[in-house]
């Protein structure tokens, strides 16, 4: 009994310095991972990561312990279920998920065992005498003789992935030396300074992100706008707007201030700023052509008006 506390005690006090030493944790499934498998991992994160395994009765009873201190520990326990393990890193959490997924291995397919992805028999030949016919057709599989020899004459989907793998299909791929599975460690959460996201969000890039933002503050802009209820995006909108108004009250009356005095010449003598635009490039014709083209438009108007007695003076 002394020597199972001892060795408690010791998981406890390594859990507790990996938590505190590291920013950040993989939870990892192993489900048909082997022992070789774990120690080339370990080797391939020697010096970036730890991996800490143990009964998932210990750590949650370990991690409830610790929460007193760090109460963010407990977005850890709905994850501490199954088969799993702790990878610790401060490194990039993308170069560790990449090495995690580097290690898997080649398994051949067993009888019962559920298939984690769509399972194909090749088209071509066997190498198997004639007398195996029967148990090809007996799957499904569509063949021929060939040069004395069982061909396969379509690729067909033998196991489709979340299925149990059948006993005569299990057989049926170890005879064509096919090894449809491969198994390594999966992460199943990942723990990133108090906060949990599933691995997916690793894939999110920078650009992704702000452009997400870019339109969350346009969105909020533009309700906040149409409702009137300023917000700190649609301050500078507001503040633009309201010059505007400002503006339009200027021109509208005889209120005046040294910056509008230009904006109000402009408007009453057009013809000067007009004629200054053309000399300032070589192509000063052409650019004044519209302008006398508006220029004769506007006195046709004006004529037609007085042809109408002035009833619209």
């Amino acid at each position: 009994m002394g020597g199972r506390s001892a060795n408690k005690a010791g998981y406890f006090d390594k859990l507790k310095q990996l938590l505190e030493e590291y920013k950040s944790i993989f939870i990892v499934t192993v489900d048909n991972v082997s022992s070789q498998q774990m120690h080339e991992i370990r080797h391939a994160l020697r010096g970036e990561a730890v991996v800490l395994m143990g009964k998932n009765t210990m750590v949650r009873r370990a991690i409830k312990g610790f929460m007193n201190d760090n109460p963010e520990y407990e977005r850890l326990l709905p994850f501490v279920k199954g088969n799993i393990g702790f990878v610790f890193t401060n490194a990039d959490l993308k170069d560790i998920r990449a090495k995690i997924f580097d290690n898997k291995v080649a398994a051949p397919a067993r009888a019962g065992a559920v298939a984690p992805a769509d399972v194909f028999v090749p088209a071509g030949n066997t190498g198997m005498e004639p007398g195996k016919t029967s148990f090809f057709q007996a799957l499904g599989v569509p063949t021929k003789i060939a040069r004395g020899t069982i061909e396969i004459t379509t690729d067909l989907k033998l196991v489709e992935a979340g299925n149990k793998v059948g006993a005569s299909e299990a057989t049926l791929l170890n005879m064509l030396n096919i090894s449809p599975f491969t198994y390594g460690m999966g992460i199943s959460q990942v723990y990133d300074q108090g906060n949990t996201f599933p691995p997916n969000v690793l894939d999110i890039e920078e650009a992704q992100l702000l452009k997400s933002f870019s339109s969350a503050i346009t969105t909020i802009a533009a309700i906040s706008l149409a409702t009137n209820f300023p917000t700190l995006p649609s301050v500078m909108h507001s503040v633009v707007n309201s010059y505007k108004n400002v503006l339009a009250v200027a021109i509208g009356t005889e209120y005046s201030w040294s910056e509008i005095d230009e904006l109000k010449d402009r408007i009453a003598n057009p013809d000067a700023y007009a004629a200054a635009a053309p000399a300032a490039s070589s192509g000063g014709a052409a650019a004044a052509a519209p302008v006398e083209a508006a220029k004769e438009e506007s006195e046709a108007e004006d004529s037609a008006d007085e042809g109408f007695g002035g009833m619209f003076d």
